[in-house]
């Protein structure tokens, strides 16, 4: 549930509203221990996941790097390359027509 919490400082680009967002759901996700949540716990699902967006950008904006930022392109193939070694990847194969 909460593998898509990803690193978002010191990258290039920097992290995009959409991916703060995407974070911050699965932060709350992986608390709240529901991907769904019920009618009535709507509203505090979502005040949640905007809270902690809103604190997560705030908290990026004020980080300062001593390192170069990353390229994200590279970090993700390192990611893949790695995941293929431990052979929990495997590359999409075209289909055959």
């Amino acid at each position: 549930m909460c593998r898509n919490i990803h690193t978002l400082h010191n990258f290039a680009p920097a992290a995009t509203t959409e991916e703060i967002q995407a974070a911050a759901l699965q932060y709350v996700r992986k608390i709240a221990g529901t991907t769904k949540p019920s009618r009535a716990n709507q509203a505090a699902f979502d005040r949640a996941v905007a809270d902690i967006a809103h604190a997560t950008a705030h908290l990026l904006d004020d980080l300062v790097a001593v390192a170069p930022p990353k390229d994200r392109a590279e970090e993700a193939a390192k990611a893949r390359a790695r995941a293929e070694r431990s052979g929990r990847y495997e590359p999409r194969v075209a289909a055959a027509s």
